[in-house]
């Protein structure tokens, strides 16, 4: 949407096939880069993620978190059964290693086309349908010329933690995550000891992570809002649920300790996609599952 090359990525198949050479080595993939969420109301979107959670717009719906990272809204929401995801996006350090990997592990690659920030991205369709981008800052673009600019001192976070998507299949998903891309398990759990429908990827070179959010029916768009997330690190949730009630954000929940052991509240925009403040370690042990950092 917002970078200056844009190449469209078809997985061949049903699953991605790691027997091509090894010859081209996967580069750095260091973090979430953007999540891009459409709306039918800006000035509400504007309203929340500007003024409630304190974001400096680098241009018009481009919410700015820190140099690396962005929130993008669009308004390009037209039904209530559309589903307010656009993509997610994480950074590499090199794009076109990246697509030479991809291509030598069996991802056929589409031509490119010009866009107008100065960036380098590609985008890929995985297993879910998702569009996931990877970007990478190139100096003279509109970001790096950002950089060090526009960190507004009202914004409630610096930092997106992780963003969730739906999964129908993980291990399908991993396939594509793990297998082709080096995602790395860090927990899973649920809201009972003995369910799985929480699934945390780590980004390979990074602290960053993907949450598999585990599905078996078809959610109604209010349940891909809440599914469809991204999670803002925060110091302390306290303050942070303090500074958002007031500027006007009521979250329908006071903070809460996850099953995931880690202090979270959960506010949501004017189309329902959830905006988690999450404090990034636990605070209790964690349910189900050992909490790793491999």
């Amino acid at each position: 949407m917002f970078s200056s090359i844009h190449i469209v990525i078809v997985l061949l198949g049903a699953s991605v096939s790691l027997a091509a050479s090894d010859a081209v080595e996967r580069p750095p993939i260091v973090g979430v880069a953007h999540i891009a969420l459409e709306t039918n109301d800006m000035a509400a979107e504007q309203a929340f993620y500007g003024t409630g959670l304190g974001f400096a717009e680098l241009a018009p719906g481009r919410f700015k978190v820190n140099d690396h990272q962005y929130i993008e809204i669009s308004p390009n929401l037209k039904s209530e059964t559309q589903d307010r995801l656009d993509d997610i996006a994480f950074e590499t350090t090199n794009l076109k290693q990246l697509r030479a990997y991809l291509v030598a592990h069996g991802v056929a690659v589409m031509a490119a086309h010009n866009e107008d920030d100065g960036n380098l991205s590609l985008t890929l369709s995985d297993p879910d349908g998702h569009n996931v981008k990877f970007v990478q800052y190139v100096k003279g673009s509109l970001e790096s010329r950002s950089f060090g600019k526009l960190m507004s001192e009202t914004r409630v976070s610096k930092r997106i933690i992780h963003v969730g998507v739906t999964v129908r299949d993980r291990a399908a998903a991993d396939r594509f995550y793990k297998d082709l891309l080096g995602f790395k398990l860090t927990w899973y759990g649920g809201p009972t000891d003995d369910s799985i429908k929480w699934v945390d990827m780590r980004v390979p070179d990074g602290t960053d992570w993907l949450e598999y959010m585990l599905i078996s029916s078809t959610p109604t768009p209010k349940q891909l809002g809440v599914l469809h997330h991204l999670a803002l690190g925060v110091p302390d949730i306290k303050a942070g649920f303090k500074t958002v009630a007031s500027r006007g954000i009521t979250p329908p929940q006071p903070p809460k300790i996850g099953r995931d052991g880690k202090w979270q509240l959960n506010l949501y925009d004017v189309n329902f996609t959830r905006a988690e403040l999450m404090e990034p370690k636990p605070v209790e042990t964690p349910c189900c599952s050992v909490y790793s950092n491999p």
